[in-house]
């Protein structure tokens, strides 16, 4: 399905190419022009399908993964402001739907994988997204709070509290390029067949649309669910930052190439569910009694 997207503004002289991430709206994308470089040599992110790979960071390291329970679980840190790393292991280009807490990370909007605006990473590219996209020039970032001060629960989004979530489309008629090893030149990117996809444009989208569209999502309240809690994590909107879009045009496969879940939890919440072990107290009550005699040669003292 044809689909227009929006490239960051920075150039990649290298391949002569527009860089950045790219997200959709509605029939486009949007791409954010930031950090779209070659993975690092230890990247070696555990929540990962197919190779396409998500981690979180906090101040520009790795948190610590678990695997539970058939999930991924990572610890949270309070007021700690994280950032998402995405890596496209593949020759083709790929469109990524990113959700926090249940909400697109471009629009704030809950949807299906499918119908959401969608950031867009180069071929073997890795992007970082550092928070809500609020304009074509503006984010504001990610940090971790609790339930009753979570961006989602200011939008009576509360439902998908404590999770992150990535799900991966190719592009169905790609650029593709071929890895190369350390010291030879970069090959150029090869077109497989024409495509009628629009040339990328200039122009960026508008702002107002985009508050449309959010709007939408502040519905009515979620039943059945325990009202947001002070105690459990959830993800806030911080600080803005500098982080400037504009429109691409995609053709994308329908069915995804992975997906990737991470759930989120602070650290007594990890331990309730078993997946940090729980404390014991020091001294060690078990060492103790495992020190214990049946007998000694005296008589009984008086208590």
């Amino acid at each position: 399905m044809l689909k227009k997207v929006l490239a960051g503004f920075g150039l990649l002289a290298a391949l002569g190419v527009l860089t950045g991430a790219v997200f959709s709206f509605g029939s486009r994308y949007v791409s954010a022009s930031g950090e779209m470089n070659e993975p690092p040599l230890d990247f070696e992110p555990a929540a990962a399908e197919n190779g396409f790979s998500v981690q979180v960071l906090i101040d520009g390291m790795p948190t610590t993964e678990y695997a539970a329970r058939g999930r991924r679980y990572i610890e949270a840190l309070e007021n700690a402001e994280y950032e998402v790393r995405i890596h496209n292991p593949s020759a083709s280009r790929v469109a990524v739907a990113l959700s926090v807490d249940g909400l697109n990370t471009i629009d704030a909007r809950h949807t299906s994988a499918w119908d959401a605006h969608k950031w867009v990473i180069e071929p073997y590219g890795t992007i970082s997204v550092r928070g809500w996209q609020m304009s074509s020039e503006n984010a504001r970032r990610f940090y971790f709070t609790t339930e009753q001060n979570s961006y989602a629960a200011k939008l009576g989004q509360a439902a998908n509290l404590g999770v992150i979530s990535a799900v991966f489309f190719r592009e169905r008629t790609p650029y593709r390029i071929l890895p190369v090893t350390p010291g030879e030149p970069r090959p150029q990117y090869k077109r497989e067949e024409r495509s009628n996809a629009p040339q990328p444009s200039n122009s960026t989208g508008s702002t107002a649309e985009a508050s449309r569209d959010s709007a939408k999502t502040r519905s009515a309240p979620t039943y059945g669910y325990p009202p947001p809690d002070d105690e459990s994590a959830a993800t806030g909107i911080g600080r803005s930052v500098r982080n400037g879009v504009q429109w691409i045009s995609m053709d994308l496969e329908r069915q995804p190439v992975g997906e990737v879940t991470i759930r989120y939890e602070y650290h007594a919440a990890l331990v309730r569910l078993g997946i940090i072990p729980r404390p014991y107290p020091r001294p060690d009550v078990l060492d103790r009694r495992e020190r214990s005699q049946g007998f000694e040669p005296k008589y009984c003292p008086q208590p």
